[in-house]
């Protein structure tokens, strides 16, 4: 670690994770258990073992799951600190709202769902070198069609934010950035603020030398759709086996037989059940002899006591759905 490593950090953890619905229904996306271990928890594990000290994390949807699970950050070589959005505030108006919290100087904002191994100490250098305001880590593009881009010229510079379905040759951000507080200087505090399409769009087309692109070799790890969700918790499952990851309290029993399924907190799974391509989220009970395929399976207080929710979204009863893929 040198000076150039940042101490402290913002971490973007107030969004509603939309496009991870059902899951985001049960639990805040940056709450959502990764191969045994939330998503925040593995976020704060990478910045902590990088020298980050201490960490401002905003809260708006489901903000108990994420507090519960990160608490003071004690336990995770962190001084952690919360500020509450009563109305979210966006990808500028947060960071706005978090900066009086943190010491002045340089910035690094992160994404409370973004999984990479990235050097914050290299980010950090190329930050002071360029004298850039802001400098975004960037990969290639995987997925244009898929994922907005960052047009970057041959310098390294951003020129412009493009929308997902471009042609343009781009760069994807995965979600690590070094900021100068004044960036965000003259926007109202406590008024939802974007970067894309607001700050940073503006920032670039008014000054071609203000964003600079961190072109990063790194692992970079998409949770962004329940089927995103899958496949990364089998990536970091040992020998990708999502069973041996069930979350707390959870019961199996020996005849269950799961595939490519996650197990969340306090989960009950009875006899004779076959599951595959599930994902059993917090307090489910499975009901002996049930089959369930591309399911997400909810708790609920109601009659039935099991939803089974199409990983598209799309609910249903577990009495309706029950066998069905």
């Amino acid at each position: 670690m040198t000076e150039a490593t940042p101490a402290h950090a913002l971490v973007l953890t107030a969004g509603l994770g939309r496009r991870l619905r059902p899951l985001t229904d049960v639990r805040a996306k940056p709450a959502v258990p990764v191969a045994g271990e939330a998503l925040i928890r593995r976020v704060l594990r990478w910045l902590a073992g990088q020298g980050v000290r201490e960490a401002v994390l905003n809260l708006h949807h489901r903000p108990e799951t994420i507090t519960r699970l990160v608490g003071d950050g004690s336990a995770l070589g962190l001084r952690i600190r919360y500020a509450w959005e009563p109305t979210l505030l966006g990808s500028a108006g947060g960071p706005r709202a978090m900066l009086p919290l943190v010491e002045p100087g340089s910035t690094l904002i992160a994404n409370g769902d973004t999984l990479t191994d990235l050097s914050l100490e290299a980010l950090g250098l190329e930050h002071r070198r360029s004298k850039a305001r802001v400098t975004l880590a960037v990969v290639d593009n995987p997925d244009p069609a898929r994922y907005g881009g960052v047009e970057v010229d041959d310098e390294g510079w951003v020129r412009a934010f493009l929308p997902a379905g471009h042609q343009a040759p781009s760069k994807h951000f995965v979600g690590v950035q070094l900021v100068e507080p004044d960036v965000f200087a003259s926007l109202p505090l406590g008024e939802p603020a974007s970067t894309v399409g607001g700050v940073y769009s503006d920032l670039a087309a008014d000054d071609r030398r203000a964003i600079r692109a961190h072109q990063v070799a790194c692992q970079f790890l998409d949770i962004g759709t329940p089927a995103d969700y899958l496949e990364t918790s089998l990536s970091l499952a040992p020998d990708g086996n999502l069973a041996s990851t069930a979350g707390a309290n959870a019961r199996i029993d020996p005849t269950a037989r799961l595939v490519r399924t996650a197990v969340w907190d306090d989960v009950t799974i009875e006899a004779d059940c076959a599951l595959v391509d599930c994902v059993v989220t917090d307090g489910a009970r499975i009901p002996r002899g049930s089959q369930f395929q591309a399911r997400a399976l909810i708790a609920s207080s109601g009659h039935p006591a099991l939803l089974a929710v199409p990983l598209d979204g799309r609910s249903v009863s577990a009495a309706d759905d029950a066998g069905g893929a």
